[in-house]
């Protein structure tokens, strides 16, 4: 069966990409994760990966064209011969296509769903549907609707009264701002800590790193493996609330901090749970290298089921991190208080999980896996 794979999110803001590279044409037989082309917003470049193996049956997009994101980049299929859906020709990114295309902000979409109403009903004056559009389509004689039944809309906010000008956000400063609101907004946010023994862990980095010649001990990668193991042994951490209910992810999706400079990505390791500790440690560390290139692929920023935050290399003996969204939990790994002694917290969404819960997670995590090194 044709499956389609679909142009990638670059940055929260951007609906639109470039096309800049193709890699494969029709006919190529693909791998997971090979490169088959590129996209570019206005402040990023990233690779577009094939999600599974397979013949291209159909390249949809153009080199150099732009497309909506979402739009199908090209169709895969496990024969080289099978037919596809038919497929609309790639739109040109101009304000009237992304009109038509039903591209409402925000606070547009909070509104529509409070309203019951379609975003393809109402006529957008510029290149977003905004909620001046849904007012002024509300306010039309012989509206079904009344602004009246709704609270009003939240009014914008007031410049300080102090001399300044603005400064537009990073597209890292503009995904953390949408991570802090989604905590914010969604989650219902808690925090415990224990504190634990460091120095079978210690112990445990240093065997690994004899055994496999490594110059330095892996404690926080180690640990982080460890974490993906328990989730899979207890999927109620591996999982959200979505739409009132638990959604338990099949994949462990590792989101781990790296901090770049000026810049905090939560980056991610997909696929966690079927990866052994060298495996892990090589998937993790090309993460962390494409992190500091500024060079991470649409897969690595998106995904993430459990993270895992560490201040240790800053002597940070206690932080509390913030819950990454659609996840359930982040381990916060700190230095040591003194040689003997650390602290390990968590940021947990109280919705989903209960202090007992985190509790019995983080005391497994606090002891090393007693499996061969």
């Amino acid at each position: 069966m044709p499956f389609p794979l679909h142009v990638p999110r670059v940055n929260n803001n951007d609906d639109v990409v470039k096309i800049t590279d193709l890699s494969v044409k029709e006919g190529d037989f693909v791998r997971r994760g090979q490169i088959v082309g590129s996209v570019e917003t206005d402040k990023a470049v990233v690779d577009v990966e094939a999600e599974s193996e397979g013949h291209v049956l159909k390249v949809i997009v153009r080199k150099g064209d732009t497309s909506p994101v979402g739009s199908v980049f090209l169709w895969l299929g496990a024969g080289a011969d099978e037919p596809i859906p038919e497929t609309p020709a790639p739109m040109a990114a101009t304000a009237a296509t992304v009109a038509v295309a039903g591209q409402p902000t925000a606070k547009a979409r909070a509104l529509l769903k409070e309203l019951g109403v379609s975003a393809a009903d109402i006529p957008c004056a510029g290149d977003r549907l905004t909620v001046a559009d849904i007012e002024n389509w509300l306010a039309e004689p012989g509206r079904g609707v009344s602004s009246r039944s709704r609270a009003p809309a939240p009014e914008t906010e007031e410049i300080p009264d102090v001399d300044g000008e603005y400064e537009e956000l990073s597209p890292e400063a503009h995904g953390m701002m949408m991570t802090v609101q989604w905590h914010r907004d969604r989650a219902a946010p808690a925090y415990l800590e224990i504190e634990y023994d460091t120095g079978p862990w210690q112990e445990h980095a240093s065997r690994f790193a004899k055994r496999h010649k490594l110059m330095l001990p892996p404690l926080m990668p180690l640990m982080a493996l460890r974490l993906v193991e328990i989730a899979k042994a207890t999927p109620r951490l591996n999982a959200a609330i979505v739409d009132g209910r638990c959604y338990r992810y099949r994949p462990v999706n590792l989101g781990f901090t790296v901090q770049v400079g000026e810049a905090l990505y939560l980056t991610v390791v997909r696929d966690a749970q079927d990866m052994d500790a060298r495996r892990f440690l090589d998937a993790m560390g090309d993460v962390q290298r494409r992190a500091m290139a500024h060079k991470l692929r649409a897969s690595e920023l998106a995904g993430a089921t459990i993270a895992f935050s560490s201040m240790a290399r800053w002597n940070v003996s206690r932080h509390i991190p913030i819950l990454p969204p659609r996840t359930g939990l982040i381990v916060a790994h700190a230095a040591p208080r003194d040689s003997a002694r650390a602290v390990l917290g968590v940021t947990y969404d109280h919705r989903l999980l209960s202090g007992f819960d985190v509790v019995r997670a983080l005391e497994r995590l606090a002891q090393p896996p007693e499996a061969d090194l």
